[in-house]
């Protein structure tokens, strides 16, 4: 999540144990550990909730793009074949 390497902990936890002594040092560590399992635990229902809100949508999103596909291959001639209303059409300039 950021990217931190080994070095950079290790000088993080050098600064924390200078600011915050060794005695404080292992009680915030743990706090920071609760928050950032909290905030995995909220991203993770986030992410659940919109996939629950849109799952619905997909369905129908799905059903229409297959309606869409099965429409337009039902109406569409095959190449060379006359349509009904182009043989029974008359044609404008023919009377001209």
């Amino acid at each position: 999540m950021f990217d931190i390497g080994f070095w950079e902990l290790v000088i993080l936890f050098g600064i924390g144990l200078m600011v915050l002594g060794p005695e404080r040092l292992p009680r915030v560590a743990a706090q920071i550990g609760r928050w950032a399992g909290q905030a995995r635990s909220m991203a993770r229902n986030l992410t659940r909730q919109f996939r629950d809100e849109l799952e619905p949508l997909e369905t129908i999103r799905s059903e229409l793009d297959k309606n869409r596909r099965m429409d337009f291959s039902e109406r569409r001639p095959d190449v060379g074949e006359e349509t009904e209303s182009e043989t029974s059409a008359e044609d404008p300039d023919k009377d001209s």
